[in-house]
């Protein structure tokens, strides 16, 4: 069996960024709740995700170009890449 390649935005986390507080950034900031968490890994910021009235992940991946996500969410270990639409557990 193969293993798929994954891409080069996957590939090139070393070190993964964790939420410092379990909130969305953004939501906070005006009253909102958020459904999971997702932790940019360039910049460190916790958003809320697609399944979350704001979207606040996606909308941050669109103005920054941040391509990497990892999950917040306890128990859950997954990364994903908005700009080659791949997944890798970690």
């Amino acid at each position: 069996m193969v293993k798929p390649t994954i891409c080069s935005h996957l590939s090139a986390i070393t070190e993964l960024r964790v939420a410092s507080d379990y909130v969305c950034e953004e939501c906070i900031k005006t009253g909102d709740s958020w459904v999971h968490l997702r932790t940019c890994q360039t910049c460190g910021t916790t958003l809320c995700c697609d399944s979350s009235p704001n979207k606040h992940a996606t909308k941050h991946f669109r103005a920054s170009e941040h391509p990497v996500v990892a999950s917040a969410e306890p128990g859950e270990r997954w990364l994903w890449c908005y700009a080659d639409e791949q997944m890798a557990e970690y």
